[in-house]
Formats: C-alpha cells, structure tokens, sequence
C-alpha cells in the first residue's frame, strides 16, 4: 500500500467514525434526520443534537487522538525507541499539574476557560525545561531522565493535591478531570488550542527530514547534514505544545500516542518521517472510536475516555514491551 493510499483509507476512516459518533449516542438518531441535521436542513433540535453536542465532542476526540498519536509518533523517531509517547518527557503530567492547580484553587468556577489556560501553561514550563536540556546536553539519555524526572514530580504533586482536596466536590472534580474526558466540549475549547497545535505542527514538519537520518546513526545523520540539537529542540517544543494543548482540553489520555505509531510503522517500512501523518490519522479514529465505546457502554454512570484509552491501549502496550523483550534476547 502507498503512503497515499494508507493516509487516505484513514482519512475516510476517521470521518465515518466521526459522522457515526453523530448518529449514536445516548439517543439514537435516525438516519434520514441525522443527514438532514448534517446538511443543516433539519429540525432545530436535531441540529442542535449533532452541530453543539456530539459533533464538538467527536472533533475534540479525534483532534487528541490525532495529536497525541503524532507526537509519539515524532518521539520515537526522535529516542529512537518504539515504547516513547507524549508522557516519556514529563510533558502530559506537568500539563495535568495545571489544570489540577486550577481546580484545586476553584479558578474554573470564574471562567472555564482557565483550566485549559492552565494545563498550557504547566505543559510550556515542562518544554521550556526540556528545551534548555534538549540544546545543552548531547544525550538523548539525559533528556529521557529529565523528562522522567519531571513526569514523577509532577505526579507527587498531582498527589498531594488529591490528599489535600478540601472537599468531596473538589476531589472529585480533581478525579473526573485527571481520568480524562471529551464530553460537554464546545468549538470554543478547539479554537483556544488551535493556535498551540498549529505551532507545534509546523516545528516538528519542519524537522521530520531528519527523523529519518536518525535511524542511521546520530554520527551518520550529522554527516548528512543534520543538526542534531535544532533537530531535538524543534521536536521537544514542538511535542511539547501540541501535547500540552490536547492534555488541556481531555485530561490524561494514554496508551494512544504508543499504539498508533506502532500499528502504522510496518506500512510505512518504519520510517519516522512518513509515520507521523498516518499516526495521527490513525490515532484520531482509535480515540473517536473509544468515544464511541464511552457513550454506548451501559453503566450506572458514563466511563471516561481515559480509561477506556487505558483498557485498549494496555494490552498492546504489553505486546510490544514483550515483543522488544524477544527481540533483544
């Protein structure tokens, strides 16, 4: 298969999925009204229903799902390691530290804008740190262990907050939110993290070249004329962002930016530079499908799309743990 034919088989994937995350839902549509409320023909309703509810949703959940799956994807060709994704730098957690410090202090009950504000913002000190330890140190070890680093801190905190929550309500918001989530999101939250995800985009496409030489060597791919240092800056920043601003508006989802690369790379004879357009493509379905799972899955209360991520992407992360295991033996 081309590369064009795969990135359009998942291109038309992923808005099926996304025309079908309107049809289904707690109510279920018909046909003929679903189609009439997608031409914006429809009763005001039915509009309503699918343009305000379930369309922003499946956008926020493909747009994270394709965003997430991107950035582990640019990871490992960077790290040059297979089981890398989005949280391996300490990124993801350090965004989720944010948005629980927002909580924390109630600064979502003056605007809820705040709390993506402040997932951005803990996600640009993570990159900013990453950033200067990207340009200073020549390793890509150290940039593991910072990341690493960051990742546990931010966790003890996350943890401190939950032992300190002085509420039922608070902790419970803390929970909900860490668990990770799509639902009730608006044009409005896409838009205020657009910005970020264009910005990221354009720094890691403008090193994806070098992803590729990177499978050489890092001496071989200095050789041909790879600047390893902008090449790590560029991509730590540019992850950096993009997870941040997905991490702002869905909470912690994971196992995603792991298993999309991973299912794409044979396809694409395991090129780092031609995985990250089909990863995210992929990525985007998997978690508008997991959505999907969420609404449909009959429980006293509706499961979170973290967690259902987690029950899905856990056993194939297993898989190719075990599988690097083997292959190493």
């Amino acid at each position: 298969m081309t590369d064009r034919a795969l990135i359009a088989s998942l291109a038309c994937g992923g808005a099926g999925l996304i025309v079908l995350a309107s049809f289904l839902g707690s109510t279920t549509m018909p046909i003929d009204r679903l189609a009439a409320a997608l031409m914006g023909r429809g009763d005001p309703a039915d509009m309503i229903v699918v343009w305000e509810i379930r369309a922003p949703r499946a956008f926020a959940a493909y747009i994270v799902g394709a965003t997430l799956a991107f950035c582990g994807a640019g990871l490992q060709g960077l790290l040059r390691n297979p089981l890398a994704e989005p949280g391996v730098l300490g990124v993801s957690a350090c965004a989720a530290l944010g948005a629980t410090l927002s909580l924390f202090y109630g600064a979502a009950s003056v605007s809820s804008l705040l709390t993506p504000l402040a997932a951005i913002a803990g996600a640009l000190a993570a990159t900013v740190i990453l950033a200067i330890t990207a340009v200073r140190l020549s390793s890509v070890v150290s940039l593991i262990l910072v990341g690493v680093g960051l990742s546990s801190f931010a966790g003890a905190l996350m943890a401190l907050l939950l032992n300190l929550a002085p509420t039922p309500f608070t902790l419970s918001d803390l929970i909900s939110w860490t668990l990770g989530s799509v639902a009730n999101k608006s044009y409005a939250d896409l838009s205020l993290i657009a910005p970020f995800l264009i910005a990221g985009l354009a720094l890691v496409l403008w090193k994806r070249r070098d992803l590729s030489l990177l499978t050489l060597g890092e001496e071989t791919a200095q050789t041909a004329g790879a600047d390893l240092r902008s090449t790590r800056l560029f991509l730590v920043a540019g992850t950096g962002l993009m997870t941040g601003a997905a991490v702002s508006i869905a909470g912690a989802i994971g196992f995603v930016g792991i298993t999309a690369p991973h299912l794409v790379r044979p396809f694409v004879d395991h090129d780092p530079s031609r995985t990250l357009v089909p990863s995210a493509l992929l990525g985007g379905a998997l978690l508008v499908a997991a959505d999907i799972g969420v609404r449909l899955i009959p429980t006293p209360a509706e499961l979170r799309l973290g967690v259902v991520a987690a029950l899905i992407g856990a056993p194939i992360f297993i898989w190719i743990a075990m599988g690097q295991r083997m292959s190493h033996d």
